[in-house]
């Protein structure tokens, strides 16, 4: 992968230009990153002078005096206006397999009035309930051009487990770091995805035309075949209607079998497996002593679990003995150096996904595009892969009183909700333009987007913080 990525950014002038314009990506966040910072600098004042007001459930105090803000549950704009960015964030996310946790965070601290660590647990709610009905609605869809389940489990074998390891690391980190650091991280990165999804995109549809050229060129030749050989056999004194001539081209209809006959069980087990056992040692490591010997014994267990089935799954690809089929191509033998590009790329993005409330596909999405993929298969492994972490997050932020029922429940149910009816309008979408690409400019907005607003509650709030004194160094991860 170090060969492709290094030819990605110096193999031609094309790829050069790609790397210039990655590097307008990045400044182009930053500028608009601190737009967005001004104003919540403002909001952010009215926020502290107002809300605190409010009495928290929860008021722990940590080494820097940091407070768990929830707001009162009541119907008022903000919940009006909360629920309208969760119905569109939620929607725009399934499609593009990145859950939305970059447009929920910022919608929940800046507009709802949480703080930004009860933001990153609630999105992790959101995130869970997008992805499972994500995953509800695809599990019984087929690949769009091969006799294949849309979701491929041997990929999701090889990234979930470290995806997970890595949540439960960032939900660590995001204790101990503090949020300019957060912030920097979160530009790097998502301006890298973002740049490379629309490139990616923008390759997509350029093969998308040409197939549609190519397909509409055979068309019109068949089509003047059959009316030569429909003029020859018309009876006589008869006429040749045009619907009897049409080409025989019918409507692409969605692909759907019975979920027995497109689940693969074995995979799906060890996946369930995995989820349970490592949920176990969360819920364990919740009801020990901080830092106590239990604590990090109970920490470290996961690690066996998680690179155990991933290196089960990466030896196997190497070997041949396994194939991401979805590729449509038989590839075998896989190379060593690949393989664990993608796992330690698993185990940063549950890592900065953990840190963030985010799932984790907006790396998962982009790199899957990258592989060879097709867009549809990749939308729908990456929701299936952050279904199962996800939910670890929300039963660890559960168990730590990081987030408020009520409000967790009532925006679960509309992320929800509108992720299925993101999926079903997508699908129709592509189906009637023929343009899979769609979901490729969706990730890359929605990541660019998050990037912006992320970044942007990042750096006023830590603004705030160097104007107030406060303490901006890490945390006591066993206060």
């Amino acid at each position: 992968m170090a060969g492709v990525g290094s030819k990605w950014w110096y193999g031609t002038s094309s790829s050069r230009l790609r790397g210039k314009i990655l590097i307008g990506f990045i400044v182009a966040i930053s500028t608009l990153t601190m737009a967005v910072a001004e104003p919540s600098l403002k909001l952010k004042d009215s926020f502290y002078n107002g809300t605190q007001k409010v009495e928290p459930h929860h008021g722990t105090t940590s080494q820097s005096g940091y407070k768990h803000l929830w707001p009162d549950m009541k119907f008022g704009w903000k919940t009006v206006v909360g629920t309208i960015i969760t119905f569109l964030g939620a929607a725009c996310g399934s499609v593009g397999g990145v859950g939305g946790g970059g447009i929920f965070v910022p919608m929940l601290t800046l507009i709802v009035g949480f703080d930004s660590k009860s933001s990153a647990a609630i999105s992790k709610c959101m995130i869970t309930g997008a992805a499972a009905s994500t995953v509800l609605y695809n599990i019984r869809l087929r690949h769009p051009t091969l006799e294949l389940p849309i979701i491929d489990y041997d990929l999701a074998l090889l990234f979930q487990p470290m995806l997970i390891l890595g949540i439960s690391i960032g939900v660590t980190l995001n204790v101990l770091f503090s949020d300019w650091m957060i912030t920097i991280l979160l530009i790097i990165i998502f301006g890298a995805t973002s740049a490379k999804a629309f490139f990616k995109g923008v390759e997509t549809w350029k093969k998308e035309t040409k197939s549609k050229q190519e397909a509409a060129s055979v068309q019109l030749d068949n089509s003047d075949n059959e009316i030569e050989a429909a003029e020859e056999n018309a009876p006589p004194g008869g006429t040749t209607s045009q619907y009897q001539i049409k080409s025989g081209s019918k409507k692409e209809k969605v692909r759907k079998v019975s979920i027995t006959e497109n689940v693969y069980w074995k995979e799906l087990g060890i996946l369930v497996a995995v989820w349970l056992i490592i949920l176990a040692l969360q819920i364990g490591k919740n009801y020990s002593t901080t830092c106590s010997v239990e604590y990090w014994l109970l920490n470290t267990m996961q690690i066996p679990v998680a690179v155990g089935v991933t290196s089960y799954v990466a030896v196997s690809l190497y070997k041949g003995r396994r194939k991401i089929a979805s590729k449509g191509e038989a590839r075998n033998n896989w190379p060593l150096h690949r393989l664990l590009f993608y796992c330690v790329t698993a185990l940063m993005a549950g890592t900065v996904g953990g840190m963030l409330g985010l799932g984790g596909g907006f790396i998962l999405g982009p790199l899957f595009l990258e592989m060879g993929i097709p867009p549809q298969v990749s939308s729908a492994t990456a929701a299936f892969a952050m279904m199962f972490s996800a939910s670890i997050s929300v039963v660890e932020f559960y168990l730590l009183k990081r987030f408020p029922v009520p409000y967790a429940l009532y925006f679960f149910v509309v992320a929800t909700i509108s992720a299925v009816v993101g999926q079903h309008v997508a699908g129709k979408l592509i189906r009637i333009l023929g343009r899979a690409s769609l979901i490729i400019f969706t990730l890359a907005f929605i990541i660019f987007a998050s990037a912006i607003l992320l970044g942007g509650v990042g750096i006023g709030r830590s603004i705030k913080q160097i104007e107030r004194n406060e303490y901006m160094g890490f945390e006591n991860i066993c206060s």
